[in-house]
Parts: structure tokens; sequence; C-alpha cells
């Protein structure tokens, strides 16, 4: 009991002094964490800029990224500047370590220079706005949706569930699949006997019909349509059809109109053919 009570008293005086600057540290860095968030938000939803051609579906998404890339950047360098401070409490000279540390960032500057990479190319992915948290891009062979980003890497999930993590200074190309909008873009095959001028009418009806229907109308900005003949392949006409949609609706209104166009060709005798071969014998 006489060995608590002494190290008690040695430390008192340390507790009283440091101890309390160290739980005062951390709670305004608690305190400075929490109330960031809400400062950002409201700084960011009023300070972006608005743009005419963009949904405001989008335009939240925009603020909802940059919000969250700030926020944690911000939370980063709080808890980094209060765990100095704190550290500098125990009796640790920072000036040192500070030195050190850029020791051993040279050191280990060839690795950190793809670190920079990713940084400054996140950066500009950010303010260029190329893609956002919840839209659909293709990297390379890689298509998912956005579930995160930071300055460093994005984070798609693809169909199979799959997360990828990418860093930013390995992305030299992207493919933003929902963006402003989407398109219906199909290439159907009907038989070379089939009528154009029916095939058309019949498209375009199918088409304007799934526009009129009130559980699909929301989705679509322009109704599938005829486009053109964009192919005569070995066994059948390649008609082209295109359609405007809200982004990430390009695949539920394509499939839907698959179905409904599969419906309307049967009833009308239009018939999507197999592959054929003609075989000539050539006569004995």
């Amino acid at each position: 009991m006489e060995i608590v009570e002494n190290i008690f008293k040695t430390l008192e005086p340390w507790l009283i002094t440091h101890g309390l600057k160290i739980v005062a540290i951390i709670i305004v860095a608690w305190l400075i964490k929490t109330f960031s968030g809400s400062l950002i938000e409201k700084t960011v939803r009023k300070t972006v800029v608005s743009k005419n051609f963009i949904s405001p579906e989008a335009e939240k998404k925009r603020e909802d990224t940059l919000i969250k890339i700030f926020d944690t950047t911000l939370k980063l360098i709080i808890w980094i500047v209060a765990a100095i401070m704190i550290v500098s409490e125990f009796g640790v000279e920072i000036g040192p370590m500070i030195a050190a540390a850029g020791i051993i960032g040279l050191a280990v500057g060839f690795g950190g220079q793809y670190l920079i990479r990713d940084l400054i190319s996140g950066l500009f992915i950010i303010l260029e706005n190329q893609y956002r948290v919840g839209d659909v891009i293709r990297v390379g062979d890689i298509s998912g949706t956005v579930e995160d980003i930071n300055l460093r890497v994005s984070v798609l999930r693809d169909l199979d569930g799959t997360v990828h993590h990418i860093p930013h200074g390995e992305i030299t190309k992207v493919a933003n699949l929902s963006k402003e909008f989407a398109r219906v873009n199909i290439d159907l095959g009907v038989a070379y006997d089939t009528d154009l001028e029916k095939l058309i009418k019949v498209i375009d009806k199918v088409g304007q019909e799934l526009f009129n229907d009130s559980e699909w109308k929301e989705f679509i900005i322009e109704a599938p349509h005829f486009v053109r003949v964009n192919e005569f392949a070995d066994s059948a006409i390649i008609v082209k059809i295109l359609g405007d949609t809200k982004p990430l609706q390009q695949w539920a209104v394509a499939g839907e109109f698959r179905k409904r166009l599969k419906i309307a060709f049967d009833k009308e005798g239009i018939e999507i053919p197999f592959p054929q071969m003609v075989v000539h014998q050539a006569g004995k």
C-alpha cells in the first residue's frame, strides 16, 4: 500500500500538469472532429457550383463524395496533430522525430513517389468530377460500382460482389457508365424476309408503350426506337435500336424492352433467326 502511495505521490504533479493537458488535447480533438463534419457538409453544399446539365441526384452524389474525402482527410490531420502534442507531453522531443521522419522519407523516396503519384491523380479525379461514390465505372477490365473514394484509391464492387482497390496512379483511362444520362444500345438480328417497314413500326410502338408506362416512364428520357439497318450479317439483318435513360437505368430498361419486343415479334410473326448455313451440292 505504501508503494502505491509513493507511486501516486510521484505521479501526482505530472498528472495535474501533463495528464490534464493530454485529456484536454483528446477532448478538443474529439470536439473539432465532431463539429468539423457538419461544417464541411454545410460548406460544400453552399460552395459547390451547380451545373445546368447535371441532375439533382448527380449533383448530390458529387457533393457527398467531396464531403467524404474532405472529412476523412481533416480527421486524419486532427488526430496526427493531437498525437504529436500528446507525445510531447511525455517529454519526447518532437524535433528529432520530425528530422528522423524526414531521413526515413528520403530513404523510401523511391516508393514514396508512387504514393505522391496516387495522391495527385486522386486530386485531379475529384476536382474534375470524373466519377463519384455510387457511379458505375470501368477501369481497364474491371467494372463496378464506386463504393468509396479517397485521395489515394478508389474502391469498386463488381457484379460478383468482389471488391477492387485501385490506386489512382494506375488509372490511365476510366469510363463512367452513369454520368448525366445512359443509353439503351441494342443490335437486333431479324430474318432476311422480314418486312422492314412493319419491323420499324413494331419497334417504335413497343418503345413508345414502354416510355408511356407509369412504372417505367420516370426512368426513360427518350423512348427506344429504330435508328438504321446496321449490317447484313450471314443469317440476319442487323438493326440498331437506341434510347436514352436516367443514369444506371439502362440495363433494367433494356431488359424490359427486349422482353416486350420478343412478345410483340411473336404476335406479329417477325422471326429472330438462328445462325444458318446453306450447303450447295454439286451435281454428279
